[in-house]
């Protein structure tokens, strides 16, 4: 819709740059703030943040590259260009590379992982439902063809030339249907971790919600860029959904359970 902000000559302000870094903002803002409230230390909150930032963005780019190898290796220049620099990348991608480098960051500084989690996991769904309107705004990540009456319909050349978007043709919105999905989940999240029972609830909590929306949108979504497993059957982004799904479910089941035993076993 409005994939720049303003234009200066040759200088143009990304919309979707600058929502993406007002969610990253907003989102470490709010989880650092959760953080402190449950005996975090605000400095090592702050440092943990910004390294699983920059791990989703590294993530997010190389499975966007990886989805896409057969065209990157025949072009391998474009992985550079601006088309690549400005695409919003695979968020399952960022996810997994987020995990990975959280994993080492709680073990390296002897945090509580879990609690920690719990802690970020509100602030992660709100800086995300906000990178997605940045999504909207660029016309990336769009939707199938549609006919209902919430199509929306992108026109500006723009967002055709930088990320492919198909113009003049009413497409399901699905970067505001994740956004509000999103939006659904922090509201619930920051009302469970005031009254999370175990370590690991709000956290297990978003994965399995944030992978059942994002696998049924999936069958919306009609940008390329997302690869294909099972000869087609469903999207990589789909398997790390069900992946998402089973790891939050597996939280929820073991982390009771391993209380329960603990109690048992002090008695």
């Amino acid at each position: 819709m409005f994939p720049r902000l303003f234009e200066i000559g040759s200088f143009g302000l990304p919309t979707y740059g600058v929502l993406v870094a007002v969610g990253v903002l907003v989102g470490l803002w709010i989880s650092v703030r959760n953080s402190t409230a449950h005996g975090i230390q605000a400095e090592n909150a702050w440092d943990f943040g910004i390294a699983v930032v920059l791990a989703g963005i590294i993530g997010s780019k190389v499975l966007y590259i990886l989805v896409d190898w057969r065209t990157y290796a025949e072009h391998p220049r474009e992985i550079f260009s601006l088309a690549t620099l400005q695409a919003g990348g695979v968020f399952s991608g960022g996810l997994i590379a987020a995990f990975a480098v959280a994993a080492w960051f709680l073990r390296k500084h002897r945090m509580p992982a879990l609690a920690t989690c719990d802690a970020f996991s509100p602030g992660l769904a709100i800086g995300h439902a906000i990178g997605r309107l940045g999504c909207f705004a660029a016309g990336c990540c769009w939707g199938k063809p549609t006919h209902h009456f919430w199509g929306v319909t992108f026109t500006n050349p723009l967002a055709s030339q930088l990320v492919g978007t198909p113009l003049n043709q009413a497409l399901e919105p699905t970067q505001l249907f994740e956004s509000a999905a999103e939006l659904g989940i922090f509201v619930l999240l920051t009302w469970l971790l005031r009254h999370k029972k175990f370590d690991g609830q709000v956290f297990g909590s978003y994965l399995f919600l944030y992978g059942i929306a994002r696998f049924f949108l999936e069958f919306l979504r009609d940008d390329p860029g997302r690869g294909s497993v099972f000869g087609g059957a469903m999207s990589t982004t789909q398997l790390i959904a069900i992946a998402l799904v089973l790891a939050g479910g597996l939280i929820w089941y073991l982390r009771p359970a391993r209380k329960v035993l603990m109690a048992t076993a002090t008695r």
